[in-house]
């Protein structure tokens, strides 16, 4: 077949024009098919956007119109998208921290404090001024509560500790805010504030309040101390007061326990004499009965022997002109003669 060269000039020419009128088709169906399809991917998305998850340390609270219809716990969940529903969730498991009478400026180290006198001064139960500075420890116990009851939780949170650390300062005396009694002031603010924080229903727990520096104000400080020292000085000398009082009571009590037994043996004995003298005399009484002379005779001699013995010198008949009489630890000879 031989070649046309003025055939194959126009099938070149039309090439352009056929691929001309494809591109013209292509971009009528792109502005036809482009509108739509912007419409579905912005809806995918707009779809998509309610997917979320909720943390292990979180609950989620989802909202339709500004109003809470659920309660969500940890994992992933769908809510209707923006601005239908929106979800809130707060940490349930964090455990805030609220600084009263003092505020950290750095936390070091070293940490460095400052201290806030209108929050930390305080009036006690004996008309003294103290200061004190304390911490409240606190997280959610009822999310629903926490995030639609109260505006403002730390300022609330706040303004009831303070009001209710005053109220048990303002019962306690001075002296036992500064030594033994911090342990039972913790103890009845922490009570006092969760009940406080429950009648404004806030949705919180508190989990402890800890007192970190009380004393008092500087402007009287010489003056406490010097109060202090006296006290110790005090308890000093009541305490070797005491000491004494315990060594000499019992030795007390032991001379004393010692003396009522003497005086009890010296009874006894004396109560078994009389007795034995007793059963003596009456022994005697019934042989003088029946012997009047001979317990006469006995009863003389017995009675003549206990009053020579005490005497140092004795007259006798002429008969007898030598007799030994005892005289204290010696043995004398002494002639006497009756006149």
């Amino acid at each position: 077949m031989p070649w046309d060269w003025e055939e194959y000039q126009q099938t070149q020419e039309k090439i352009p024009s056929f691929i001309k009128k494809w591109q013209e088709k292509c971009k009528q169906w792109k502005q036809k098919i482009k509108l739509p399809l912007i419409l579905l991917i912005l809806l995918l998305l707009w779809l998509i956007s309610g997917i979320y998850i909720v943390s292990p340390d979180e609950v989620g609270v989802v909202k339709r119109f500004g109003k809470m219809v659920r309660v969500t716990m940890p994992g992933p969940h769908y809510h209707l998208p923006y601005p239908i529903e929106t979800v809130l969730k707060p940490k349930v498991t964090k455990v805030r921290r609220i600084e009263i009478g003092f505020r950290t400026v750095s936390v070091g180290p070293p940490a460095q404090y400052r201290s806030v006198p209108e929050e930390s001064l305080m009036l006690t139960g004996d008309e003294n001024i103290v200061s004190v500075e304390f911490i409240v420890q606190y997280r959610i116990k009822d999310p629903v509560a926490y995030l639609f009851n109260v505006k403002d939780i730390p300022e609330t949170v706040k303004d009831a500790a303070e009001a209710a650390m005053r109220e048990i300062v303002g019962k306690t005396p001075i002296d036992e805010i500064l030594t033994v009694g911090k342990y039972r002031i913790q103890q009845e603010t922490k009570e006092l504030l969760q009940k406080i924080l429950d009648r404004y229903n806030a949705g919180l727990k508190i989990v402890a309040v800890q007192l970190q520096d009380v004393h008092p104000p500087k402007a009287v400080m010489h003056a406490f101390k010097d109060v202090a020292s006296a006290k110790e000085d005090m308890n000093k000398f009541i305490n070797e007061a005491e000491a004494y009082r315990n060594d000499i009571l019992p030795r007390a009590k032991g001379k004393a326990a010692q003396i009522i037994n003497e005086a009890i043996a010296y009874k006894e004995t004396k109560i078994r004499k009389a007795k034995g003298e007793m059963e003596r005399f009456l022994s005697r009484l019934k042989a003088y009965k029946q012997a009047p002379k001979v317990i006469k005779e006995q009863i003389y001699l017995e009675t003549m022997e206990k009053i020579l013995a005490r005497t140092k010198e004795i007259v006798l008949p002429e008969k007898i002109e030598k007799i030994i009489l005892p005289l204290g630890e010696k043995t004398l000879l002494k002639e006497t003669k009756e006149k």
